[in-house]
């Protein structure tokens, strides 16, 4: 898995980097062989002047799936760590739900494949039947 950080209007320290990227393996980790790419944005909507509720965190997962499957997680709060910590909590939820769907999704057709082929068996004559 692996991770990409970059700051809009944010400078991202080392301290920083080191906590999201302790904050995403604690998320994601468990899912590490789904996920092949993980971006992380943190910024400041409003630029280092203003107050109030501006910090801003993306976090966009890119699985590794036949399609091109990303979930993206978007937060915001006055402090950059709350929003990190959020971001990637949803993150691991919501990449827990798509690697749940998709198993439970091959489960299925691996029981669907193996009730058509149980439905037809061939006769000692060499004729099938369908029934």
């Amino acid at each position: 898995m692996r991770f990409s950080v970059s700051g809009d209007r944010v400078k991202v320290t080392p301290s920083l980097r080191e906590y999201i990227d302790r904050r995403l393996y604690f998320a994601l980790g468990r899912f590490g062989a789904a996920i092949d790419h993980v971006n992380v944005r943190v910024g400041d909507v409003n630029g280092p002047r203003a107050g109030g509720v501006d910090k801003h965190c993306q976090i966009v997962v890119k699985l590794r799936t036949s399609g091109s499957n990303s979930i993206a997680v978007d937060d915001h709060d006055q402090n950059l760590r709350a929003a990190v910590a959020r971001a990637s909590s949803r993150a691991g939820r919501t990449v827990a739900r798509a690697v749940e769907r998709k198993r439970h999704k091959r489960a299925y057709q691996r029981r669907r494949m193996l009730a058509e082929d149980g439905s037809r068996t061939m006769h000692v004559d060499g004729q099938e039947d369908l029934g």
